[in-house]
Parts: structure tokens; sequence; C-alpha cells
């Protein structure tokens, strides 16, 4: 379980304007399957991936030991409205989220709560994208 990505993450991360070197965070990862495929495709990049969810990121650090090694993915335990950058920490170039209610518009104030925090974790050009799109859509940062 969580070792294969689906036909429909697979579409998502095809989606993704992934590049090499582009620092990635991913919200909502459950298992950590679409933070491995991006990780893949990022070459010297990084991937960040959270849950609020301990068991999840406990899944995802045991099926992401090589990609953890590699230093290509890091994981943490927190809610998405609780992130912050660590001091030092780069920010990121994409943040993309998947069915994460509060950015699906499920539950408008902690959204309002997840994308003040994101302008802050991602670099001034930084982008967000959710599913529901063809598959994805792309969300402002500036509502």
């Amino acid at each position: 379980m969580g070792t294969e990505l689906s036909p429909r993450l697979r579409a998502i991360v095809d989606a993704l304007p992934l590049s090499n070197g582009l620092r990635v965070l991913e919200i909502g990862c459950g298992p950590g399957a679409m933070a491995r495929a991006i990780a893949q495709r990022i070459g010297d990049g990084h991937v960040l991936a959270i849950d609020r969810s301990a068991k999840v990121i406990a899944q995802a650090r045991a099926l992401s030991q090589e990609e953890i090694a590699a230093g290509r993915l890091s994981l943490r335990q927190m809610a998405a409205e609780e992130f912050e950058r660590a001091p030092g920490e780069a920010p990121y170039d994409i943040a993309v989220a998947i069915r994460v209610g509060a950015l699906d518009g499920r539950y408008p104030e902690a959204g309002r709560r997840i994308r003040r925090r994101l302008v802050a974790a991602l670099s001034p050009q930084g982008r967000l994208f959710i599913d529901g799109g063809d598959p994805l859509r792309e969300i402002a940062l500036d509502d």
C-alpha cells in the first residue's frame, strides 16, 4: 500500500510544472506515493511532504527511505495551518495539495489561514496547485 502511484495521481504529477532543482511542498501527503514520484522528477531539487497524521507520516517514512537518504525528500507531521519554514530553510517553488478540504473550498476559513502560511513559505513566484481541474487547478495566494 502506498508504493504505487494511481493513474489519477500520475496524471496530477504529469501536469505539475516540474523541473530540475525545484523545491516542492506537498500538503496532505498520506503515505507519500506522490511525493516520491515528484522527487524522482526534480533532480537535485527537494520535496517536503507534510501531513497532520502521525500514522501516515510513519508509513511514508518507511516507504521513502531511498529518497530520504538521497536528500530528495523530507517529511514532517504537522497541520498545514501551522506550517512554517524552519530557520534557514529555503522557500518553496511549488505547493501541491490533493484532497485537502481547507484548500478545495470545504473549509474556507482554514483555507485562508493556509494560504497566508503559504505566502510566507513560497518564493515570490511560488505557485499553489490543487486537484479539481483537468487534473489540476492553480489557486491564487493573494485572495
